[in-house]
C-alpha cells in the first residue's frame, strides 16, 4: 500500500470525524489541529484509521506526528 493509498483512507476519515471541512481543505502537510481537531477528534481519526486499515499499533507511536505526513508514515511502518 502506497503512502498515497493510506493518505488518502485518512482523508476519508478526517472528512467524517471533521465533516465541516471540504475535501480540499485536507492536505498531506497539514496537522490535524491547524484542520480544527480537538483531542477526541484526533484520537478517533487515529483508531478509526487504524480500524480501516486492520492496524494496531500502541497509541504512543504517534506522539511525534506533527502533521497528516507524519501519521501516515506511521501508519504504514505497521504495514
Amino acid at each position: 500500500m502506497t503512502e498515497n493509498d493510506i493518505f488518502e483512507t485518512v482523508k476519508k476519515v478526517i472528512l467524517e470525524v471533521l465533516p465541516f471541512l471540504s475535501p480540499a481543505d485536507v492536505a498531506i502537510d497539514k496537522s490535524l489541529k491547524d484542520l480544527g481537531a480537538n483531542s477526541i477528534d484526533r484520537a478517533e481519526v487515529v483508531t478509526i484509521s487504524m480500524e480501516n486499515l486492520g492496524l494496531k499499533i500502541p497509541m504512543l507511536e504517534f506522539g511525534k506526528a506533527k502533521n497528516i505526513r507524519d501519521l501516515v508514515g506511521v501508519l504504514q511502518n505497521f504495514l
